[in-house]
């Protein structure tokens, strides 16, 4: 056992402070010793590499393999080619815009994306012609893709940083032998010799952590080669390369490990460590590390955004130190002027030009033949917009093409381009819109209720985005969105408002979120009383008779996962008791008989939906799921107003809203809403925050 591993809490915190990272991995150490200063900016300042459509389309392969192992482990049916290709396709069209690497060949994010689409098109239709070079003598799949984190001691050392790892897959042979299988897609075969030497500090990583996590030893780590490229003399496109961990092999590869790990240990537990740069590294963009090696000497800690919190404080020490250093003893003009000509050998980045957003796009556009001209630059809480004039002949929908290209340009994953136009001023614009790191908050104030308009937030040009209570057209609201995204904040605020009105308040709340509100407010927690509740709401408004008698406000967080754990079909059956006559020793024999059935909770919701809107019921329906089961045409009909923030892909987007975009937003109140109000066109807004 690690002398490290049994530390928790502050004493663990206290520990890795003492480091410029928080774990290591076989990656990480093979990137140390290749090239210090690509390790420190991938590693340290957590600067994302940019990858080539081989390159995605190798991680497309196996994002595609993950569906056909995993099913494999579970028992289903296996994938046929089709499903592989779509769970590939979807790999390549999440992949953010920014880490594109673009080159001669694949100028545009778009010629890159075709190009691994075709590239990942080849890898899985090989792997379907020879999968027996995986499965002939598998017995069993025992994990894919997972990911540990161990303490590993190495050559008889306790490490003192976790190691992290993600396995490919694990097997069980017919003969009882374990196997860890790596995938790799390549331009060419490795020789096996090259493997045995290159691959042993991979090998052993499994290997050790294995044994720590299961108690297992493996007996083999397989690299299953998939080349790209197809073989002319009718080859097989896959080659297995077997390493056989037995004890010799062990003690060399944990030596081999061991001095690279040791030296790299000692390097970020010394906050002035100086990385060097190896200008031989083929694996490296050279232009890029001596563009970012300039600006260590120059900028400040927030030039680096994906640096943790916890360690800004650390790293921003380091870099004082560097520029105190620097700036003492060269110009910082030279700087500036050697990072510009560094600039100018990455191809295609306009991260790097000195330029500014405006300027990007209206560039980038240009190169496709596409003038624009950025009229108006517009700052909201979590993203900017820009109003582009389009010229002449110049077709909206040719423009939403180069989003990718765009985002490329402006250094963000994604951007979005609504459906529709602005008007700003009288005049209409075509929107860009850009996501960045809040900055400010947008504050709940009750001075913005005006009649029964409930304020949600504010959008980039500051209108006030409301949901009108008056309005016959937006009786209800449908408030979807992941962990953190902003949904339940909405909630709080809209209650906040709504008892400013002095309405009635009911709160539906199967996950116990709003427990608080308790006492304040009715709040019905156990699924049982939830469906009780409704059907009595459902009652008392059919008891109205058609008679307004004030507004109620229903607060139904999660209700997706109410409905779905609801009683439905025979459990809503309802029964009698008949006595049918008398047992032998006398006492009556009963029968239950079946006199009609229940409506379920789903109905009664939808009784309220629909006929509640005239008596002044009000319905807020809150999900994370954004499923076509639960958010069917039907259901959306019932809430004309939409409000989506972010969740994880396009399609659940277009559930919520018939279109794509809530997957680019950045989360914590970060909101699209289609409305009536707002003529069914989608705007994008910061939803309100009360402390």
């Amino acid at each position: 056992m690690s002398k490290y591993e049994n530390l928790t809490g502050e004493a663990l915190k206290q520990h890795l402070s003492n480091y410029l990272v928080d774990s290591w991995s076989y990656s990480s150490v093979s990137q140390f010793a290749r090239n210090e200063k690509a390790f420190e900016r991938q590693y340290i300042y957590c600067e994302k590499d940019t990858s080539g459509a081989a390159a995605v389309a190798g991680n497309a392969y196996h994002s595609a393999l993950e569906l056909f192992f995993r099913n494999m482990m579970e028992g289903k049916p296996l994938p046929d080619i089709i499903e592989m290709q779509q769970t590939a396709y979807e790999y390549i069209d999440r992949f953010p815009g920014n880490l594109w690497k673009l080159q001669k060949t694949t100028p545009t994010v778009d010629e890159a994306k075709q190009a691994a689409y075709k590239a990942v098109n080849v890898l899985i239709e090989n792997f379907f012609k020879e999968q027996d070079v995986y499965l002939s003598d598998v017995a069993e799949v025992l994990f894919v893709e997972e990911k540990w984190e161990e303490w590993l001691s190495v050559n008889g050392v306790d490490i003192p940083l976790p190691c992290h790892l993600r396995i490919d897959v694990g097997f069980k042979l017919k003969d009882g032998r374990r196997v860890i299988c790596d995938h790799k897609s390549v331009a060419a075969f490795t020789d096996d010799e090259e493997v045995a030497l290159t691959r042993g500090r991979q090998c052993i990583t499994y290997f050790l952590a294995d044994l720590k996590r299961n108690g297992e030893k493996t007996d083999e780590v397989w690299f299953i080669e998939n080349k790209r490229s197809i073989n002319k003399d009718g080859s097989p496109q896959l080659k297995k390369c077997v390493i056989a961990m037995d004890a010799d092999t062990q003690r060399l590869y944990e030596a081999m490990l061991y001095d690279n790990l040791r030296r790299m240990i000692q390097a970020v537990g010394d906050p002035d460590y100086v990385y060097t740069i190896n200008d031989s590294d083929q694996l490296t963009d050279r232009a890029e590390l001596y563009n970012f090696w300039t600006r260590t000497m120059i900028a400040e800690v927030d030039a680096f955004p994906n640096i943790p919190e916890g360690r800004k404080e650390m790293i921003s020490k380091r870099l004082k130190k560097v520029r105190d250093s620097s700036l003492a003893m060269i110009n910082p003009r030279v700087i500036t002027a050697f990072r510009k000509k560094a600039s100018s050998f990455i191809q295609f980045d306009y991260s790097t030009k000195d330029m500014t957003n405006a300027e990007k796009i209206e560039h980038v556009l240009r190169t496709f033949g596409k003038p624009v001209q950025v009229f108006k630059e517009i700052e909201g809480f979590s993203s900017t917009t820009y109003l582009l004039e389009v010229s002449a002949g110049v077709k909206i929908s040719d423009i939403k093409r180069y989003m990718l290209d765009i985002a490329k340009a402006l250094d963000v994953d994604f951007v979005r381009i609504p459906d529709r136009l602005s008007m700003y001023e009288g005049k209409a614009y075509l929107p860009i819109e850009r996501s960045h790191p809040r900055t400010k908050d947008c504050l709940w104030d009750e001075k913005l209720l005006v009649d029964r308009k409930i304020p949600l937030g504010m959008d980039n040009f500051g209108n006030i985005i409301v949901w009108d209570l008056d309005n016959n057209s937006t009786p209800h609201l449908l408030d979807c969105g992941g962990t953190g995204s902003g949904k339940s904040v909405l909630i709080k605020s809209t209650i906040a408002y709504a008892e400013k009105l002095g309405m009635r308040i009911v709160i539906f709340d199967p996950k116990y979120e709003f427990t608080s509100f308790s006492g304040k407010h009715e709040v019905v927690q156990d699924i049982e009383n939830i469906e009780q509740r409704m059907k009595e709401l459902v009652a008392e408004m059919q008891n109205r008779k058609g008679q307004f008698l004030g507004y109620t406000l229903i607060i139904f967080d999660e209700f997706a996962d109410a409905v779905a754990s609801a009683r439905s079909g025979k459990e809503l059956d309802l029964y009698e008791e008949e006595e049918i006559g008398l047992t032998r020793d006398g006492r009556p024999k009963i029968q239950k008989i079946l006199v009609g059935r229940d409506k379920s909770l789903e109905e009664n919701l939808k009784m309220i939906l629909q006929k509640g809107r005239s008596l002044g019921y009000r319905v807020l329906a809150a999900t994370q799921r954004a499923s076509v089961k639960v958010i069917s045409g039907d259901a959306k009909v019932n809430f004309p107003v939409q409000v989506c923030f972010k969740v994880q892909k396009a399609v659940d987007s277009k559930v919520v809203l018939d279109e794509e975009g809530a997957e680019t937003l950045i989360g914590k109140g970060d909101g699209l809403i289609k409305s009536p109000e707002y003529l069914d066109r989608t705007v994008r807004f910061q939803g309100f925050y009360k402390p």
